[in-house]
């Protein structure tokens, strides 16, 4: 930064971007980010998911960090949720299968039944 007026014009651009993703957005992200799920490798998990998002492009999907709902046993739980529709938890989610999620589910609206851990 030179100046005041670039890191104005700068924040500016940045909460024109976060805007449109607060109003319009394919789908929302959720990763249970506490001591259990980091354990069993939410953190990975979670730089998986930047990462293809990253690779396919796909600024209009957010991503939020959230605590433990109580299912231990199935982390690390990435919940996928997309307007309109009800929201689909999976459990055991390895960074290998982070790219069949977004692929299939994400942009495809085919959840992955198998890795699911509610069938709503």
């Amino acid at each position: 930064m030179k100046s005041l007026e670039e890191l104005k014009a700068l924040k500016e651009k940045a909460k024109a971007e976060l805007s449109i993703r607060d109003k319009e957005y394919l789908a929302k992200i959720e990763i249970a980010m506490s001591t259990c799920g980091i354990t069993a490798g939410a953190r990975e998990v979670l730089n998986s998911v930047l990462e293809e998002l990253k690779v396919r492009n796909l600024t209009n999907v957010q991503i939020s960090q959230t605590g433990c709902p109580g299912l231990c046993f199935h982390e690390p739980l990435l919940t996928i949720i997309k307007p309109n529709q009800v929201r689909f938890v999976y459990g055991k989610v390895t960074p290998e299968r982070v790219k069949k999620i977004i692929s299939s589910h994400v942009i495809n609206d085919q959840p992955v039944k198998e890795w699911l851990i509610n069938l709503e």
